[in-house]
């Protein structure tokens, strides 16, 4: 993928660099010196099973855990060192449901929205705006706990969407949900990467939600295992299919170098 230089010539930096992180929980590493960077505008599959490493990866590139191993920069910025402005490009939708069920869709957008100072009046252009990117334009008055499973993952997607992050995390953001639905949350966080040139990070254990053209970062019991195209992954690994690359990778862990950006 091709990216325009900045003013001055030089190359923009990655929306995410992850750089030799480490993560325990006791006696138990839970993430081993975990390093990759990925490509402003891109979409990039975090692949692993579950207790893989993901969510823990997660908490660290959004603060909630201290990085105490190794670095995180977001677009540059560190996030122990600069952790407002790095913050302040991210966006977030974690896998438990976090929506408050007894506010309509939108008081539920509008809190959020003053927690970032943004005006009653702006918020209300951006809540329009960001309920008809995800397709849930006309639930604004409806209560939280009236919408599906599927519905509510929309609103969180709106929700995270509000202050214009330009990189978007989202752990397991299809569990639960049938066929369809994550089909439609897929599809629109991809249109979202085109149209707009947001960067998304995209957690799964669910293989089927990797096609061609993406990128993919692979977990195996906290360690790094691939990184890199899809299509470099596969032939790497002397396979036909990222489904069989990943099953290879699960078994006898690295089979690629990865070091550098995707």
């Amino acid at each position: 993928m091709q990216h325009q230089r900045t003013c001055d010539g030089a190359d923009p930096p990655a929306a995410l660099d992850v750089a030799a992180v480490s993560h325990s929980y006791g006696p138990k590493r839970a993430l081993d010196n975990v390093s990759f960077a990925i490509a402003s505008g891109s979409f990039t599959v975090l692949l692993g099973p579950n207790g893989a490493g993901k969510t823990t990866l997660f908490s660290l590139i959004s603060h909630l855990y201290d990085t105490r191993y190794g670095s995180i920069r977001i677009f540059g910025n560190d996030i122990r060192r600069q952790p407002g402005e790095a913050l302040r490009r991210l966006g977030i939708v974690f896998q438990a449901r976090t929506l408050d069920l007894d506010l309509s869709v939108a008081q539920n957008l509008s809190y959020h929205a003053s927690l970032h100072g943004i005006g009653a009046a702006e918020a209300r252009r951006r809540i329009h705006a960001v309920l008809e990117t995800v397709n849930m334009r006309g639930r604004l008055r409806d209560k939280a706990r009236s919408l599906s499973g599927g519905q509510m993952r929309r609103i969180e997607i709106a929700r995270a969407l509000l202050h214009r992050p330009a990189l978007l995390l989202l752990d397991e953001a299809t569990v639960g949900l049938d066929i369809q639905s994550r089909a439609g949350i897929l599809d629109s966080i991809r249109r979202l990467v085109v149209s707009e040139g947001i960067s998304v990070f995209w957690a799964t254990h669910l293989i089927d939600e990797v096609v061609e053209g993406d990128d993919v970062v692979v977990l195996s019991e906290g360690e790094l295992v691939a990184s890199g195209a899809v299509s470099d992954v596969v032939r790497a690994n002397g396979a036909q299919t990222i489904s069989e690359a990943f099953a290879r990778l699960s078994i006898r862990g690295p089979a690629i170098d990865p070091e550098g950006p995707i």
